[in-house]
C-alpha cells in the first residue's frame, strides 16, 4: 500500500479514541502520506500537540485565531492543498456540528469551507451511537455525501459493550487507501441486490431467508469507491445506504425482480448478492391466520422468479456476478450453479459462517478455476471482489 503524494488532513476531536489517532498518524506518514494535523480543544485534553507533531513532523493546528496564518483564515487555507480530510475520533458532538453546519472551532469551521471530500470515523458510548439523534445526524451526513467509517462494536472504555468503538488504525488506513485507490470501475454502472425477500403468508406474517444485507451493502460501497455509478436493489434491512449509492427498497422477490428489470437495461456490471426467497405463498390470506390447536396449517408454495437467471440469459446480458450461499460442499455447489446459470464469476461462502456477521470467507469461481478470497471483513472482501470483476471486465467482448 502506498499513499505517496496524498495529502490528508487529520482532524482529532474530544474522545479517549483520540489515542488511537496517533498510531493512525504514523501508518498514514509511513505510507507516504502527507499528514497534517487539526486538533480541537477537547482532543487536547486526550492527546497533545507535541506527540503528533512528532509523527506527523508538521505543526499541528489548534487555533482558529493563530496568527502563523499570512492572512489568519486558518478556516480555508489549511484545507486547500488537501486531497482528503479525516475525522478520528469524530465525537457525538462534532457530528451534531457538521450535520448542522456549524463552525464555532477550526475544525469544524475547515471542514465546512472545505473542497475536498470528507470522511469521518465516529467513537462514543453505544448509547450516544444509537440515540435517534445521532443516528438521525449520521443520516444528514451520509446524505451530504460524507463517507462514514464505522463505528464498530465492541468493549468500550466506559465499560460498556456495543456499537461506537472507532475502528481500529489499520482499518482507517485501509479506508484512506481504498479512497485513493484507482477507480477501475470510472463510467461504469453497475447494479447490486442486496438482502432478504420477504414474501406474505398474511398480512402479519411472512417467509423470508436469514440474510443482514452487509455482504451487499458492502459490495455496493466498494463499486462505488472504485468509481462505478451504483444502483443498490435492497429488501427489507436496518442498514444505512453507502454514500453516493443509489437506493431502491423493495420487499418481495417480486418486487426486486420489477426494480432489476427496471434497471438493467442501463447497467454495465450485475452483481446478485441478494438472498431471494425461492417460494411464496399461491394464496396469502386476506386476515391474519388464527391458530387452530391441534390442527396442522398446509400452505401451497410456488416458485419465485429466478432474477439472476433471467439477467444471464438476456440477449445482450450485462457482466453478471452472483452469490452462493451453502449449508455444504461449497465447491461442488458453486461449480454446478456457475454452469447452469452460465455465468462469467460466482461467489460462495458457507451460510453459517456469514450470516449476520461482520466478517466471511469467500472463493471466486471462473473460467480460470478457483479464487480464495481468504476471510476478512465483508467490505475487504467486497473490495477483494469489486477488483476481480474489474480486471474481468477489458477482456469481455
Amino acid at each position: 500500500m502506498t499513499l505517496t503524494g496524498n495529502r490528508i488532513l487529520l482532524g482529532i476531536s474530544g474522545g479517549i479514541a483520540a489515542y488511537k489517532a496517533a498510531e493512525l498518524t504514523r501508518l498514514l506518514v509511513r505510507n507516504g502520506a502527507d499528514v497534517r494535523v487539526v486538533l480541537t480543544e477537547a482532543g487536547s485534553r486526550f492527546v497533545t500537540p507535541v506527540t503528533l507533531q512528532a509523527l506527523s513532523g508538521q505543526t499541528v493546528w489548534t487555533d482558529l485565531w493563530d496568527p502563523r496564518v499570512a492572512d489568519n483564515m486558518g478556516h480555508i487555507e489549511l484545507s486547500r492543498d488537501r486531497d482528503l480530510i479525516m475525522v478520528a475520533p469524530a465525537s457525538a458532538d462534532f457530528l451534531a456540528k457538521l450535520a448542522h453546519g456549524l463552525a464555532d472551532d477550526l475544525l469544524s469551521s475547515l471542514c465546512l469551507a472545505r473542497r475536498c471530500p470528507l470522511v469521518v470515523a465516529p467513537a462514543m458510548n453505544v448509547e450516544m451511537w444509537e440515540n435517534a439523534a445521532t443516528q438521525r445526524n449520521v443520516d444528514v451526513l451520509q446524505a451530504d455525501g460524507v463517507r462514514v467509517a464505522g463505528p464498530a462494536a465492541g468493549d468500550q472504555a466506559c465499560g460498556e459493550t456495543g456499537m461506537g468503538r472507532m475502528l481500529e488504525p489499520a482499518e482507517l488506513l485501509a479506508e484512506v487507501a481504498a479512497f485513493f485507490a484507482p477507480k477501475r470501475l470510472a463510467g461504469k454502472r453497475v447494479l447490486v441486490t442486496a438482502g432478504p425477500t420477504e414474501e406474505p403468508l398474511d398480512p402479519v406474517r411472512v417467509i423470508t431467508n436469514a440474510s443482514s444485507g452487509k455482504m451487499g451493502f458492502a459490495v455496493a460501497r466498494a463499486a462505488q469507491e472504485a468509481g462505478a455509478d451504483v444502483t443498490l436493489v435492497s429488501g427489507p434491512v436496518s442498514l444505512a445506504t453507502p454514500a453516493g449509492v443509489a437506493r431502491v427498497n423493495v420487499r418481495t422477490a417480486q418486487e426486486m425482480f420489477e426494480a432489476v428489470k427496471k434497471g438493467v437495461p442501463a447497467c454495465d456490471v450485475f452483481i446478485s448478492v441478494a438472498a431471494v426467497s425461492d417460494y411464496r405463498v399461491k394464496n396469502p390470506a386476506a386476515q391474519k391466520i388464527k391458530k387452530a390447536n391441534g390442527k396442522e396449517l398446509a400452505l401451497q408454495l410456488e416458485e419465485n422468479p429466478d432474477i439472476l437467471a433471467w439477467v444471464a440469459a438476456l440477449p445482450k446480458p450485462p457482466f453478471c456476478v452472483g452469490f452462493a450461499a451453502e449449508s455444504e460442499q461449497l465447491e461442488r455447489h458453486a461449480r454446478e450453479k456457475r454452469a447452469k446459470k452460465k455465468l462469467p464469476l460466482l461467489a460462495a461462502n458457507l451460510a453459517q459462517e456469514a450470516i449476520g456477521r461482520d466478517d466471511n470467507a469467500i472463493t471466486l469461481f471462473d473460467d480460470q478455476g478457483e479464487h480464495p478470497l481468504g476471510r476478512g471483513a465483508k467490505l475487504d472482501l467486497a473490495r477483494k471482489l469489486v477488483a476481480h470483476v474489474a480486471g474481468m471486465l477489458p477482456a469481455r467482448k
